[in-house]
């Protein structure tokens, strides 16, 4: 994605990267990243990532922003349906959200035969489960401007304009400095009228692009929407779009379809590690309606109590007192009180790793930064900060000695009521907002698609539903290996069966990495599509469980096409590298 250009809508996304061994090794391993995830849970990456909670006709919308590329290029331009209020956000919320709400898929596996892969071989067990693998100005309409208000927050420059006339909008944004790039005019139509605004952001002067932090945005509306119309500008084939809804029942799209995935095309063996290839293929067989497009639908990944953030953001005692920390002399003291009162963040269900999260690592680089030959070293072994930071006494202390070189320009100086006052509005205000959002609702729902820009034409709406039933993140298949049939087995090559969740049978006769006896490749990867509505039980489009079934074996339980789990919910987040789809046979 050319990302030099104005971000219309919310164009989004966080890469997770693996950094090498840590200077001392006897320090925190933090290398400025997540230790590898679950195995069972592919890694999650998506162009657009927004986390809705509406309330007495207001929407909050918690909404990430990344952007590559020179900072004075830097621009978003958000419809509105009213007057915003702006105030900023943090990353670690979309952090929690994802590794909270992330669907799995484990198999459990079961051993025919003398097995020497069971991990219960020589303990008596024939059976096992196995584990998972591993400066403000205000106006009105003096001179005909469109501006109705300017103002900063964070490190962004925002102002809102009327959306009357499209010529007078775009003519203030180039005047101001607003970055607009060519050919936006005709996906900005449908939202030129009256009574509608435009929220713009560019960078303040004298901020970059590490600045960059999620942004809240509060107005009043009916429903929560994204503009993914304006989105299409700067979109790649088959974004992925994440959405969670916080409220008291479960969230659903109001003018898209809603499908339910086929769970034997998914590829177990590997962790679902080609769903983001079902999930496009499913998405592509929603059929054109004369209420809703075509290749339209969405998937509920998660469904269920809000309680699976609680105290994730905002627990209690979390960032300590900020009045001890504008008090406390000495920056050793002052990164030892961080360290110690929950600034870092850590993956819940995987690997738990400390690390500084970005904008945190942003506040600390403006008022105690990382030695100039320090930091090129770390960039150069694919380290973060974060190391520096949390090992900060051995850095200054003993390696300053052993590496003067590396600390030619090391400048312990800083103002510590400066630096807390920086990190309280940057970092723990924003956290705590974000975490009263699951005290304040019961409920939250995570969603999925996948959209390419010359379907980006109607912009998605949602609302609730009280009657639907929750969906379970957390998927488990039946794995059973034949080690009897075959000598010399390994897990590899040993013919197995699979039971799926919702029941179906795959048989793999040499083994989960070649082809499978099946055809499977002609199978629709859409179980069900729907339409959902604000009350009562999904109406069915296309119901294709009796093809499926008709082309699979079933196991003795049958096929579940209930809602609570099973296919009917939610599967994996989108891959940011599309990882190979399972052998099949032709």
């Amino acid at each position: 994605m050319n990302m030099k250009k104005l971000l219309f809508g919310m164009l989004a996304g966080t890469t997770f990267w693996a950094g090498s061994n840590s200077l001392a090794p006897n320090l925190a391993d933090a290398c400025g990243c997540f230790s590898p995830p679950d195995p069972s849970v592919p890694v999650v990456q998506a162009g657009e990532r927004i986390l809705f909670s509406h309330e007495d006709g207001v929407v909050t919308s918690h909404i990430q922003v990344q952007y590559s590329g020179p900072a004075e290029e830097f621009g978003w331009l958000l419809p509105m349906p009213s007057i915003p209020e702006m105030e900023v956000g943090v990353d670690e919320l979309f952090t929690q959200l994802i590794d909270s709400t992330q669907p799995k898929y484990i198999m459990n596996a079961n051993y025919v035969g003398d097995c020497p892969f069971d991990p219960n071989r020589g303990f008596g067990g024939a059976t096992s489960e196995s584990a998972p693998q591993s400066d403000g100005a205000e106006g009105g309409d003096a001179g005909g401007s469109p501006l109705v208000l300017r103002d900063t927050v964070g490190p962004f420059d925002f102002a809102v304009l009327r959306a009357d006339s499209k010529d007078d909008m775009f003519e203030w944004l180039e005047e101001n400095d607003f970055f607009v790039p060519p050919n936006t005019d005709s996906v900005s139509d449908p939202y030129i009228q009256p009574d509608a605004f435009f929220l713009a952001l560019k960078l303040r002067s004298g901020q970059d692009t590490g600045d960059l932090q999620p942004i809240v945005v509060k107005y009043q509306s009916e429903f929560p929407m994204i503009p993914i119309i304006l989105t299409s500008v700067a979109a790649d084939p088959n974004m992925g779009v994440q959405v969670w809804v916080a409220g008291e029942d479960r969230a659903i799209p109001k003018n898209f379809f809603h499908t339910r995935l086929n769970d034997a095309l998914i590829d177990w063996p590997n962790a679902g590690a080609n769903y983001v290839d079902v999930i496009n293929e499913a998405i592509d067989e929603a059929p054109e309606d004369s209420e809703f497009p075509g290749h339209h639908s969405f998937i509920t990944e998660y469904a269920g109590t809000s309680s699976v953030m609680e105290n994730r953001l905002d627990w209690p005692g979390r960032f300590g007192n900020i009045d001890e920390l504008r008090n406390i002399n000495g920056a050793e003291s002052f990164i030892d009180y961080l360290n110690n009162n929950g600034y870092t963040t850590v993956v819940q269900n995987g690997f738990f790793q400390p690390t500084y999260p970005p904008q945190v690592l942003n506040v600390l680089s403006r008022h105690l930064p990382v030695p100039t030959r320090l930091a090129a070293d770390f960039a150069s072994r694919g380290i973060s900060d974060s190391e520096y930071y949390l090992n900060f006494s051995y850095y200054i202390n003993r390696f300053s000695q052993d590496r003067p070189d590396l600390f030619v320009d090391l400048d312990l100086a800083f103002d510590s009521n400066e630096l807390a006052d920086d990190l309280n509005e940057r970092i723990v205000e924003p956290t705590r907002v974000a975490g009263a959002t699951f005290t304040d609702n019961s409920y939250l729902t995570r969603l999925f698609t996948t959209l390419s820009p010359d379907e980006m034409t109607k912009d998605p709406v949602f609302s609730f539903n009280p009657d639907l039933p929750d969906v379970n993140n957390e998927h488990s298949a039946e794995i059973t290996y034949y080690c009897d049939q075959i000598s010399n087995p390994n897990q590899q090559n040993t013919p197995a069966t699979l039971v799926t969740e919702a029941g179906f049978v795959i048989h793999y006769p040499d083994g989960v990495s070649e082809s499978t006896e099946e055809d499977i490749e002609a199978l629709p990867a859409s179980a069900s599509i729907e339409m959902l509505r604000e009350q009562g039980e999904p109406i069915v489009i296309r119901d294709n469980t009796m093809e499926i079934s008709d082309k699979l074996p079933q196991d003795a339980g049958g096929c579940n096409t209930g809602g609570s789990t099973g296919f009917a919910g939610s599967l994996l987040g989108f891959l940011g590298l599309v990882l190979s789809r399972r052998k099949r046979t032709n």
